[in-house]
């Protein structure tokens, strides 16, 4: 039988990128529907929509729910219609056979949850891009990386990352997942609003004893910084707090060494803000912990409501910050390769 896919987009506000990108996935669809989650948009997006894109079908959303709960409102509508959904950024950019290879792979290998494309820089189409690259992995306090991109150091691509590997995570960016465990973990979660809300998702999935992928023969380009700029203080503020919630949720063993650490890093990333002159991102950062701190009791609800023995997803045991700022490893095949397990 055959398996039934959607392409689904969530859209905020973004007419120019679906002026501009949306023709790629429509033309290289393979006769899937397409949908196009809109979060409430307050410009010409749905009505741009219904005269240059009739086929495409629009999920209307009164408000911005945010990019985890926009998606968690939008797929409960798809709930029980499709096999796979296919979610993708509105500025992503799709090649002729981006499909099928991604699909083929999760058709094949029934214990893996998600997968993801190469994703590859659409300003810069020899680099990988920041969000996701060639597939994510997590250290042992919590900051993620990707094969191709670490911390701010993003690699050519020089097709030595072209062959299948399990990933810890993949990029919400483009992420072909199955509906049944989407909808088994009840999605993402809400609380993230946006930024690491698909590593939290695979995580939980992870723990599950299920796996994920990069499947570089599928090629996507991402331009990146859609919604927020990489340097907006919103973003760096997201980024800070969902990191500690992620690490609140789902490390293993004892929490508050673990976090304690963690914190003290995010300090020391405030002191290198201040000192470069970045005085709103230090702000944020301190803005971020202190949401952290209201929001405390809640996660740590979530985390008692997961089995913490059972946490087994794969990742990388070292320390990136190390690797990285002292071992001077700053690209992912310096890396140690016996600590990914």
């Amino acid at each position: 039988m055959e398996t039934r896919l959607a392409i689904v987009i969530l859209n905020f506000n973004g007419e120019n990128h679906l002026n501009t990108f949306l023709p790629s996935v429509c033309a290289f669809s393979q006769n899937n529907p397409v949908f196009v989650a809109d979060n409430g948009s307050t410009d010409n997006s749905i009505a741009f929509l219904s005269e240059h894109f009739p086929k495409v079908n629009v999920l209307p959303q009164k408000r911005n729910f945010g990019f985890a709960g926009g998606y968690n409102v939008a797929l409960e509508q798809l709930k029980g219609q499709f096999d796979y959904y296919l979610l993708l950024n509105s500025d992503v950019e799709v090649t002729e056979n981006w499909i099928e290879p991604l699909k083929s792979f999760m058709d094949l290998n029934q214990n893996t949850a998600a997968c993801q494309p190469k994703i590859k820089s659409w300003i810069q189409k020899d680099s990988f891009e920041h969000a996701g690259a060639s597939g994510g992995f997590m250290d042992l306090h919590y900051f993620p990386f990707c094969r191709g991109r670490i911390f701010d150091s993003v690699e050519k691509d020089e097709q030595k990352y072209d062959f299948n590997t399990p990933v810890t995570w993949t990029s919400g960016a483009a992420m072909l997942v199955r509906s049944d465990l989407f909808h088994q973990v009840k999605g993402f979660d809400s609380d993230f609003f946006a930024h690491m809300e698909e590593i939290d998702l695979c995580l939980r999935l992870g723990n599950l004893g299920f796996d994920f992928y990069c499947i570089p023969e599928s090629t996507v380009y991402h331009l990146g910084g859609g919604t927020l700029d990489y340097d907006s203080p919103k973003k760096v503020y997201l980024n800070f707090r969902n990191s500690l919630f992620l690490l609140m949720k789902n490390h293993a063993g004892l929490l508050f060494p673990s976090l304690f650490i963690r914190m003290c890093l995010d300090g020391i990333a405030g002191v290198k803000f201040l000192l470069s002159g970045k005085f709103q991102l230090t702000w944020m950062v301190f803005l971020a912990h202190m949401n952290v701190y209201a929001q405390f009791g809640r996660f740590y609800k979530k985390r008692r409501q997961i089995n913490t023995k059972a946490r087994k997803f794969y990742r990388y045991n070292g320390r990136i910050i190390w690797d990285y700022y002292f071992l001077k490893n700053t690209v992912y095949s310096q890396l140690n390769k016996r600590k990914f397990n």
